[in-house]
């Protein structure tokens, strides 16, 4: 089946559900089992790895449906779901290391992550190393005899830099490390992660697969060999996302094609049209063509979402950049993204940055490019760089 078909198809029983569509909410913490020979019988199929039901933190038949069908989505093993996206990535992370190894972590990722390297990870005895998101085969002398993961995120966040993962993947299993990567840009549609050597690939769900700013919710997805260990891992700790949580999830799958599509085509015609204003300086998009990604983009990613950034001319003041921001009637000042309402922020990533010099840079805004239409998405943008210039 094509990924259209699997999303409107994998992870529905009617005949387990009274012919209900869509799998009921189960708001379940103890399950009853009807004597002492059945509740062994379940506990042993637990034990074999089975997805039975016997503990509403471990799975029910809505937990199972949602994360098999994003496993089968993306092409991985299985799936586990987190109550964040930041849960997440510090569950696959705790996964993949332990005290007195060495963990290489991408110079662009999402701050939350970055800051539980820093601390978290570093109290609990693992050293973190943050590389260039462009180093590409330079990750080689990187690598040391206790690197046992090399984390990815591709696009960066804030300032979208395209990574060589199929690259940065085989140096780093020739060195026995596994490959962790943030997913949630490209989600299980546009980027097959398994496809380009990932052995974690990582989605804050909370984005474009529940798709409504309205549920906090992330997935883990795992080859079947790194699969032991990130169950064990999230499964001894406790973390477990909340049934209605998952319930979204799953609904905004079933829509996720149609709207990424949106999303996809918006994206590129705000940022096509924002590229030619003057007062731009450059648009962070991956899709076009003169950014400095494209070509690995386009070689390895299936599409691109409604998230980019901007850079504003040189000079231009924090006032201008309020009276832009401020007065936007379309845009919401936020952040998070990847639902159906567009956005703005003001992006910071010399506050971030730690390889490389992120300095002397001009102003750089986030957009998010939502479900509107376009036309009337570019005459705010228009408005506001009408209040810019008046207030330079």
């Amino acid at each position: 089946m094509r990924d259209e078909t699997k999303l409107a198809t994998l992870g529905r029983d009617p005949e387990g559900h009274h012919g209900a569509v869509n799998i009921p909410v189960y708001r379940a913490s103890t399950i009853l089992q009807p004597d002492l020979a059945t509740l062994r019988k379940v506990q042993q199929a637990r034990e074999r790895d089975e997805q039975v039901v016997t503990y509403g933190r471990i799975g029910t038949p809505l937990t199972y449906a949602f994360e098999n069908t994003l496993a089968e989505l993306e092409g991985g093993y299985r799936a586990i779901s987190f109550p964040s996206g930041a849960a997440a990535c510090t569950g696959a992370i705790l996964a993949a290391t332990k005290a007195g190894d060495h963990l290489l972590m991408v110079d662009t990722v999402y701050g939350p992550t970055r800051q539980f390297c820093d601390t978290v990870l570093k109290r609990f005895g693992v050293e973190t190393t943050y590389y260039p998101p462009t180093i590409g085969a330079g990750i080689r002398d990187l690598l040391r005899p206790n690197t046992t993961a090399v984390f990815t995120e591709s696009p960066g966040s804030l300032s979208f830099e395209v990574q060589d993962i199929p690259l940065i993947a085989e140096i780093a299993h020739s060195h026995g490390a596994l490959v962790l990567m943030d997913n949630t840009w490209g989600t299980p549609l546009y980027f097959k992660s398994f496809q380009h050597g990932v052995d974690l690939s990582i989605h804050s769900a909370t984005k474009y697969i529940v798709g409504h700013s309205d549920a906090q919710l992330g997935v883990v997805i795992a080859t079947k060999e790194a699969w032991p260990a990130l169950r064990e891992t999230t499964r001894t700790i406790g973390t477990a996302a909340g049934p209605d949580e998952i319930f979204l999830g799953l609904r905004g799958l079933r829509t996720m094609a149609v709207r990424l599509e949106r999303h996809m085509k918006s994206g590129i015609t705000v940022a096509e049209w924002l590229r030619g204003r003057p007062e731009v300086s450059h648009v962070r998009h991956p899709a076009l063509s003169n950014d400095p990604g494209h070509a690995l983009w386009k070689r390895d990613f299936l599409g691109a979402c409604g998230l980019f950034a901007v850079e504003l001319q040189p000079g231009v003041s924090e006032a201008a950049v309020a009276a832009f921001v401020d007065h936007l009637e379309l845009f919401g000042i936020g952040y998070s993204w990847g639902g159906f309402e567009s956005l703005v922020t003001v992006a910071q990533p010399h506050r971030l940055r730690s390889a490389e010099p992120w300095n002397d840079k001009p102003p750089m805004l986030r957009l998010h490019i939502g479900l509107e239409n376009t036309d009337d998405l570019i005459a705010d943008l228009k408005a506001g760089f009408d209040r810019l210039n008046k207030a330079s």
